[in-house]
């Protein structure tokens, strides 16, 4: 499960960046209840997102040139500019370069090998998230990419991840659950499943991070979406021994998943 007693290599921040923050934010504010509370100006528009007074992310202008609309997760860092020189070494690259953010923290923007971007944020004032594994917050990170075997090795490189593999019914084949180094697989965080870059439509064959969040009830969640101007890629449907689950598409195209997790018996 995710915490808030981050640790290095574990979730710790996620922002949206979309081409239209108005919408954006009234769009999952109509989809989760989360409200707006702008950083300022001063923060280039940056705002964050609040669930009932707590952060459960972040929203931006999008302003990578011929970027999509996406949703960025931020692993927990010690050092960020030390994370982007081990990035660098490992093949990957530096989309932004480690930067502060006033007295809240240092971020970079990376890209692993295969092309999946993530970030990291090195905690200062702010250590990150503060409502996560509850509806209508974060509870899991996954990566789709197109060679799992090389995904594992960067970023256990990286971070220290540990990887666990499990085999899905039916044959559709193995899903690796992560979890931060030294910790008990109670502190699962993530999953990362090897797909053809056919399938990755969204990204145009590219592998993506994307994150889900918790909802207590997943259909009435997706009749939300779709009620929104957003669509629907996957679902509802049931996975054994995990939830109720839809993948789902914002109407400016980043893409989200939605769990009601099984009640333990």
């Amino acid at each position: 499960m995710i915490t808030t007693d981050f640790v290095p290599g574990s979730p710790c921040w996620l922002d949206l960046g979309a081409p239209d923050v108005d919408a954006a934010a009234a769009f999952y504010g109509a989809v989760f209840g989360w409200e707006r509370e702008s950083m300022g100006e001063d923060a280039g528009g940056y705002s964050l997102f609040k669930l009932d007074g707590k952060t459960v992310g972040g929203i931006g202008r999008l302003t990578e040139e011929g970027a999509r609309s996406a949703w960025m997760i931020y692993f927990n860092t010690a050092d960020a500019e030390a994370t982007a020189k081990a990035v660098e070494r490992s093949g990957g690259t530096v989309r932004v370069a480690p930067m502060g953010a006033e007295e809240w923290g240092w971020m970079a923007q990376l890209t692993d090998p295969q092309g999946g971007q993530f970030a990291v944020w090195q905690p200062g004032k702010s250590p990150g998230l503060e409502t996560v594994d509850k509806p209508g917050s974060l509870s899991w990170t996954e990566l789709y990419t197109t060679d799992a075997a090389a995904a594992k090795e960067f970023y256990s490189g990286l971070f220290g991840w540990q990887y666990e593999d499990m085999d899905l019914p039916g044959g559709g084949g193995t899903y690796v659950l992560i979890t931060p180094g030294g910790l008990p697989k109670e502190r699962m965080h993530g999953g990362l499943m090897q797909l053809p870059s056919e399938m990755l439509t969204l990204t145009g064959g590219r592998p993506y991070w994307h994150p889900v969040f918790a909802v207590a009830d997943c259909d009435a969640t997706v009749a939300k979406v779709t009620g929104n101007g957003g669509t629907v890629q996957m679902g509802p449907e049931d996975a054994e021994g995990v939830g109720r689950l839809a993948v789902c598409v914002d109407p400016s195209g980043a893409d989200f998943v939605v769990l009601t997790p099984t009640t333990p018996a």
